[in-house]
């Protein structure tokens, strides 16, 4: 080998050393000690079964397995994992099979025949470790395709949860509609009584008929609510709308349990399916940018072939030619194309070292919101309650005194709407309660260790 190839080999190989990026354990970003809450209960990895609800666990069931978005993500890993084989394959040699056969004709000789069989292989040396790096690269990608796809069937399980609750909040709520319209009839047939008595004006059965129709228009609108929720379960279901049998569950669940164990916030970056797709990002791009700094240096491919040639099958295998290469390609002038890459590959693994940290501080995020906002929520739920009391006392007051002539109807019928509107507003906050918590869970589970089925690898 000539001295100034070799030197410039050996430079090649000290700058590629010197210039390999570093792996990025720790995310761009102060990790607090700990949560400013935290339960005794350990979080379980499928936390929906913490309500108690079986047929709650039976519809995430049907939808981790006939979801069309995750049977999507799962159709994405599996491409992933086919692209880190496919990249793989370079790092050995490859091996092709040539057979030629020709015929020959002139008008002064006999025809001719000629025929060729050979092997040819071909293979670079991995002189500055572009191919592991590529090879890396594409691992980590699979790794990080596979926590979307973990992130995707949390992600449906969380909107499975909260729609089921959804809905029978919906059905508590038209429940309670009948029943305050039942009431409101009862009221204005009273009031309609006292009107022919004389004992009550006009103004008062209007007023009371006024609000029988409002609770009419609010029975309207919660039945639509409702069928909206069906809907939207039934495609979560990865079924059809309208022609889905659906668990007949109505009202909400007394207690919730108990506050799960938020641990350490270090652990919960090692555990979040969405923090580890991010960090996979970021040493994929770390090694896209070990293979740009790579490409800048030369390529050494061997290659070997053997052939046999002749006129017939009988001798075809008496005469063997065989060859063997060795091609040394190093850039000289490429008018900075391969210091762009490099450029650009270090700007993309900055770029997803942001996207990791900002991610970390997302997930952190999440987990003090829903904490702060089912500890509100509880206090909420309780001055509904009081507010609740008082209405009913209030209610109950005004309308003996209305009875006896002590007050108008207007005090009375005030006294009662709010007392409706308080019922109303209990159910959507004890809701509201199960949602946060349901965010709370969302936000401190892992990634779920989900079955690859037969049904899953043929499909």
């Amino acid at each position: 080998m000539p001295e100034r190839l070799m030197v410039l080999l050996l430079a090649g190989l000290m700058a590629s050393c010197a210039s390999q990026p570093q792996d990025v354990a720790e995310p761009p970003v102060t990790v607090p000690e700990t949560f400013s809450v935290s339960g005794d209960e350990p979080a379980p990895e499928r936390w929906w079964r913490s309500f108690e609800d079986d047929s709650l666990n039976q519809l995430v069931a049907d939808g981790l397995d006939a979801n069309l978005d995750v049977l999507s993500a799962w159709q994405r890993l599996r491409e992933a994992r086919a692209a880190v084989n496919q990249q793989s394959a370079d790092l050995y040699p490859d091996l092709n099979a040539t057979a030629d056969g020709e015929i020959s004709n002139s008008d002064s000789s006999d025809s001719e025949e000629s025929l060729r069989l050979g092997l040819g292989s071909e293979y670079e040396v991995d002189l500055w470790g572009r191919i592991n790096s590529q090879v890396e690269a594409e691992q980590f990608r699979a790794r990080a395709t596979q926590a979307d796809y973990q992130t995707a069937a949390l992600s449906l399980a969380a909107e499975v949860t909260r729609t089921w609750y959804q809905l029978r909040a919906q059905r508590a709520q038209l429940d309670l509609a009948e029943s305050q319209i039942e009431t409101n009839r009862s009221v204005m047939k009273l009031l309609e009584t006292q009107f022919a008595s004389g004992q009550a004006g006009s103004a008062d059965v209007l007023r009371q008929r006024q609000l029988l129709e409002s609770t009419e228009e609010q029975r309207l609108g919660t039945e639509s609510d409702l069928r909206v929720l069906e809907n939207q379960l039934a495609v979560l279901l990865g079924r059809a709308p309208r022609n889905t049998d659906l668990p007949a569950g109505r009202g909400l669940p007394s207690e919730l349990p108990p506050l799960p164990d938020t641990g350490v916030p270090a652990e919960l970056v090692q555990r979040r399916p969405d923090v580890r797709q991010a960090y996979n990002q970021l040493q994929a791009a770390d090694s896209d940018l070990a293979a740009a700094i790579s490409n800048q240096f030369p390529r050494l491919t061997l290659s070997a072939s053997a052939s046999t040639q002749d006129n017939s099958v009988q001798d075809l295998f008496d005469n063997w030619a065989t060859t063997l290469a060795a091609n040394l390609v190093a850039p000289l002038i490429d008018a900075g194309q391969r210091d762009a890459q490099v450029r650009q590959s270090r700007a993309v693994r900055r770029q997803r070292l942001y996207d990791y940290g900002q991610t970390v501080l997302t997930a952190f995020q999440e987990v003090e919101n829903a904490l702060v906002q089912e500890r509100k929520q509880r206090q909420a739920i309780e001055r509904i309650k009081r507010q609740l009391e008082l209405a009913e006392t209030t209610y109950g007051q005004l309308r003996q005194q209305y009875f006896n002539g002590q007050v108008g109807y207007i005090d009375v019928l005030t006294a009662l709407t709010d007392r409706q509107d308080l019922e109303r507003s209990l159910i959507s906050a004890r809701r509201q309660l199960l949602e946060y918590r349901i965010a709370l869970y969302r936000a401190l589970a892992g990634g779920l260790d989900l079955r690859e089925d037969s049904a899953r690898e043929t499909g």
